[in-house]
């Protein structure tokens, strides 16, 4: 019994590290001349042949869903906010730093509960104490990512010296540009979460969804690489930096993530799974300073903190919304789900 409470709790934080890892070393990878186009085509396509290969081993035709026109644009769609999640992401980490990129996706849970609401998922029943709190912790958490994208402040931490890490780091308007473009991954994020609702709703098999996510991504990244790199250097894999990143991305990327957190869901519920995410910050700030030497600003521990009270305000309205909802034997399709239905966290 003992054993089955700890698996969970050691699974989501593998999920982080892994997480966090991806980012580290993607930014690594970048940093080594791999272009965010290349280095996402390259892991997304690992990705894509290491799921069609289970697909092909252990599929279960009467599980298989038919793939009509619906079924088709939702998944095609779901691929695309992953991409420009992706994207906008690695792109911010140019400019910023893992640390600060960790911080900006505890928005998601907020902006989730918005498109939510605006595309009929979830009611936002403002005399309830749950819906306020899920109000005022967005709010809260949307001021929290100012605080971090535009004060940086002084630096508290100074870590070990990395020209290549820090370089970046010390440019204001860099930290800015970083901190916007990982605020608008947030955004894509939730968008991707709440496509993945409308598709679940159609009871589609979550490896064929992801499935097509992996190959949408791998597309739309070697082709608009191919259309803006002109230069064949960023394809190359002669780098054992380059190499690391992409196996250590496709393995332990979005569909390791996935399927980890997924398995942890179904034994927990999705707040347990969400309660994890500030934990990213704490990780990627020791794995940033100790190994990379990235430096900490008064900026992001104010920011994260303030974040992180709003992701718990998020949370503690979901769950007071649950309990409500269990009570009296109404579901709602995205935030409160059954515990046996999982969300894809951010890819």
């Amino acid at each position: 019994m003992g054993m089955e409470s700890v698996l969970p709790f050691m699974g989501m934080v593998i999920v982080q590290v892994a997480m966090v890892g991806q980012l580290v070393t993607g930014q690594e990878a970048m940093l080594d001349g791999m272009t965010n186009f290349t280095f996402i085509f390259y892991f997304n396509a690992l990705s894509f042949l290491i799921l069609a290969f289970s697909l092909f081993f252990f599929r279960n035709s009467s599980n298989l869903p038919a793939l009509t026109y619906a079924v088709v644009w939702r998944c095609l769609l779901f691929g695309f906010f992953g991409f420009m999640t992706q994207i906008t992401g690695y792109t911010g980490i140019q400019y910023a730093s893992p640390t600060l990129a960790t911080s900006m996706l505890n928005l998601i849970p907020g902006f989730t509960f918005i498109f939510a609401i605006i595309f009929r998922l979830e009611k936002a029943e403002v005399r309830s104490s749950g819906a306020r709190a899920k109000i005022i912790g967005t709010l809260v958490s949307v001021v929290g990512a100012f605080i971090v994208t535009l004060y940086q402040g002084p630096r508290i931490l100074k870590g070990t010296s990395s020209a290549n890490s820090t370089q970046n780091l010390t440019q204001s308007q860099d930290w800015v540009i970083g901190g916007l473009l990982l605020a608008l991954t947030s955004v894509f994020a939730s968008l991707f979460i709440t496509t993945q609702a409308l598709i679940l709703q159609k009871h589609i098999s979550k490896l064929v969804v992801s499935l097509f996510y992996s190959s949408t991504i791998a597309i739309l990244s070697a082709v608009l690489s191919l259309i803006l790199e002109r230069d064949l250097s960023p394809w190359s894999l002669s780098s054992n930096v380059r190499i690391m990143a992409v196996v250590y991305s496709g393995l332990f990327g979005a569909s390791f993530q996935v399927t980890v957190s997924s398995w942890c869901m179904q034994r927990t519920g999705p707040l347990f799974v969400v309660m994890f995410h500030p934990l990213g910050i704490i990780i990627s700030s020791i794995i940033g300073i100790t190994f990379m030497g990235d430096a900490f600003y008064l900026g992001s521990l104010v920011g994260s903190i303030v974040i992180i009270v709003g992701v718990y305000t998020v949370i503690w309205g979901i769950s007071k919304e649950r309990k409500f909802t269990q009570a009296n034997s109404i579901s709602s399709p995205l935030m409160l789900d059954n515990p046996k239905d999982t969300t894809l966290p951010a890819p």
